[in-house]
Parts: structure tokens; C-alpha cells; sequence
């Protein structure tokens, strides 16, 4: 095996910088996951630069973000956000200034993170002989089919999953639901395994302080996106049915900027609209480093998006030794052990979210089992850095078969 210590990975994120400020239509599980598990092969002993779209005119090409590993800025389009399903267009030229700074000093892998830094990886790589192990982080397939009219993904989106899938040299899947899809998309079931998301434990963990909160009310805490299909909705047309209970919503715009978000408005609309508007807090976006302290105050987080093809939160409340009420949909099914860490209902049922809640919330010994079984399977399983260590030997296997890191993706 060739010495891991040594290894250079590039990492591709289009839309996903592991330096974005969390909480926007955009930037949200990805971001984080290529930021960590970036650090923890950097831990590990790799060199790791993380190649992401240019944004801002004022962002150096370099950044420095952690021991080993660099941000690279990539100009592909407006040096401007961009809606990430308006970027396909533009990843010709990212690939393009990939294969310069790759012919110049080409990584011993490539690992591309979603579908769209598939393409341009292999448009890039393929060439070169570079081998591209590819996470998709969701599926074309899967939005679609839970989003019917209201996924906004461009037209090219499925055929070009597809083909990533069959010529990538190795699918990383997050969750047991994701390898599935993918074998139902043609890609070969010997190059597909499954390394979950993982989690910060020095950040997220039982002890450390939790934020203050009213005297004898119980707390409902969700962190998302503000967009629909992650089920906030869901959880304010529950709240009727837990009486006592607050709702506390990170997420989203800054708060100055809450009046203005469409989401926001709906939200208000449902809260007004059930009564419960009173005990609805959304906050906007929240600094991470506030994250632990939300997620420690909690009875109870809930995480019930329509779809979820992995999910960090959970994690990041189990953690914590908190219970998680989740949708039985996608990596959840994983990651939440129904009965054990949490409960799973169906997605899009309020009519069954409000009584699960309002049972739990009313059994303290239960909440307390399932927050330190929580605890104890994310300290076995999700650790960053068990994750890396899992990333790193997919890498090595790979790099100790050259017919197979050099041949697969032509496959």
C-alpha cells in the first residue's frame, strides 16, 4: 500500500465552500462535510486542497483553512453567488481551470462532492489518468420524485448523475438508501460503499453550557435551510397538538433579514394560522459556535424533511444527548435508531408529528435513555475522524489497483 502520510487529494465542491457562512438557501450539510472531513485528512497526513467556485471579487484564489489543506477559488461564472442549480452552465470552464492546476501537479485522487463537481472532475481527470471518487450528498432522482414540479433542477440533471455514477472509480454513499438508487442508476455495485456523514464531538458532546430558555415550557428545536421540503412547516402545524412547548427555528437569513424571506412569510402564515404564533420563535441564521449551547436546551430536536439524503443535525443533537423525532426518510433511517436515539414518523404528517412529540415531551426518563444512547452511537460511529480514516484507506485500496483507478472510469 502506498504510504497514506504522503497522499494529495483534491476536492472538488462547486457550489458547497467549506468557508461559507451556514444557514442560506445554499450552503448548508455540504459545506460542512467538506470542510471536516477535509480537516480530518489533513489530520491524517494528507495534503488536501478543496477547489470551490469564486463568489466574491475579494476572495484570494489560496485560503489557508486548516493544517494541510487549502481553499482554492476556482473563477467559473460571476464572481457572485449563484443559485447552485444555475451553475451547470458554467462548470465547462471550472473543469477547464481544473485541468490546468492538475497537469501542473496532478493529486492521487480526486473526490468530487455532488453532481455537478462529478462532471467537471471527470471532464478534468479522465485525461490525465487521475482517478475521481464521487459523493453525490442528494440525488436528482430522489428530489424529483419527493419535489415533482417544484424541483428546480436543470434538465440535464438525471442523465448526468447517471453517467458520474457508472464512470466515477468509486461511489462513496452516506447512507444504506443512497447505494440503492445508485445501483438503480446503473452504477456497478463493486465500486459503491457507504461512509456516513460524521460529526465534531469536541463541539457537539453532552457537557458545556445550554442556552437559557422560559421556566417550565419544553423546548422544540429545529436547525435547517428555510426551504419547504425541509418540514418546518410540518413541525409549526404540529404545535397545536403539544401544548407547553415552544418552537425554536435556527436557520435561514440573518434576523434583520427575516421579514423579507418568502419561507419566513409562509411560516408566520402557518403559525397565525394554527394558533400558535406565540410560541414560534424563528431566529435566522446562527453562528455555528451558538450551535451546541441551542441544541443542549433542548427536550427535543426534530428533523423532519420530506427527503433527506443524510442529515447533520441529528447527528449534532445526538451528540449533544439530545432525543431526535425524525422523518423515517433517507440517511435518518441510519443514523436516528428508532425507539433507541430518537422516533421516526412519516414525512408530512403533522397529524402523527404533534401527538410523537407531545408523548416524548411528557416522559422525561425516556428522553434522557434515548439522549445518552444518542451520545454513545455518535461517539462510536460518526467521529470525523473515524470517517477520514474510513475516506483515506477507500483512497489507498483504490490507488493499490491501478487497473482499476485508471480504467474504471472509462468503463
Amino acid at each position: 500500500m502506498r504510504r497514506m502520510s504522503r497522499m494529495r487529494v483534491a476536492m472538488v465542491s462547486e457550489h458547497a465552500s467549506p468557508l461559507a457562512t451556514l444557514g442560506g438557501v445554499d450552503a448548508g450539510g455540504q459545506n460542512v462535510h467538506v470542510a471536516a472531513l477535509a480537516r480530518g485528512l489533513g489530520r491524517l497526513g494528507a495534503e488536501v486542497v478543496v477547489h470551490t467556485r469564486r463568489d466574491h471579487p475579494g476572495l484570494r484564489r489560496r485560503v489557508h483553512l486548516a493544517g494541510g489543506v487549502t481553499v482554492d477559488h476556482v473563477d467559473a461564472g460571476p464572481a457572485a453567488p449563484v443559485p447552485k442549480d444555475d451553475l451547470f452552465g458554467y462548470m465547462a470552464d471550472f473543469a477547464a481551470d481544473l485541468r490546468r492546476v492538475w497537469a501542473r501537479r496532478p493529486p492521487d485522487a480526486v473526490h468530487a462532492h455532488f453532481w455537478m463537481s462529478g462532471v467537471a472532475s471527470l471532464a478534468a481527470a479522465e485525461s490525465l489518468g487521475i482517478p475521481v471518487v464521487q459523493t453525490f450528498h442528494a440525488l436528482g432522482t430522489v428530489k424529483r420524485r419527493h419535489q415533482g414540479d417544484k424541483d428546480t433542477s436543470p434538465p440535464a440533471r438525471r442523465l448526468a448523475e447517471a453517467m458520474v455514477a457508472r464512470r466515477a472509480v468509486h461511489t462513496v454513499a452516506t447512507c444504506t438508501d443512497e447505494v440503492r438508487e445508485l445501483l438503480a442508476m446503473g452504477a456497478p455495485a463493486d465500486r459503491v460503499s457507504v461512509i456516513p456523514c460524521g460529526v465534531d464531538l469536541s463541539t457537539f458532546s453532552p457537557g458545556g453550557a445550554a442556552e437559557a430558555r422560559p421556566a417550565g415550557v419544553h423546548r422544540i428545536v429545529v436547525v435547517s435551510r428555510l426551504v419547504e421540503r425541509k418540514g418546518i412547516g410540518n413541525v409549526v402545524a404540529a404545535l397545536p397538538a403539544v401544548p407547553g412547548a415552544e418552537l425554536v427555528v435556527a436557520g435561514g437569513p440573518p434576523a434583520a433579514c427575516l421579514a423579507s424571506d418568502p419561507e419566513v412569510r409562509r411560516l408566520d402564515r402557518l403559525a397565525r394560522a394554527a394558533g400558535v404564533a406565540d410560541r414560534v420563535e424563528l431566529r435566522g441564521q446562527v453562528d455555528r459556535t451558538e450551535l451546541p449551547a441551542l441544541l443542549r436546551s433542548a427536550d427535543v430536536v426534530a428533523c423532519v424533511p420530506w427527503y433527506e439524503p443524510f442529515g447533520l443535525v441529528p447527528l449534532e443533537a445526538m451528540a449533544c444527548g439530545v432525543p431526535v423525532v425524525a422523518s423515517a426518510v433517507g440517511g435518518l433511517v441510519d443514523t436516528v435508531v428508532d425507539g433507541r436515539t430518537g422516533v421516526h414518523v412519516p414525512p408530512r404528517r403533522p397529524d402523527v408529528l404533534g401527538p410523537v412529540l407531545a408523548a416524548l415531551l411528557a416522559d422525561p426518563d425516556r428522553r434522557r435513555r434515548m439522549g445518552e444512547a444518542g451520545a454513545r452511537r455518535a461517539r462510536t460511529h460518526y467521529g470525523w475522524d473515524t470517517v477520514a480514516a474510513r475516506t483515506m484507506q477507500t483512497y489507498a485500496d483504490l490507488l493499490d489497483r491501478p487497473a482499476l483507478a485508471t480504467g474504471a472510469a472509462r468503463s
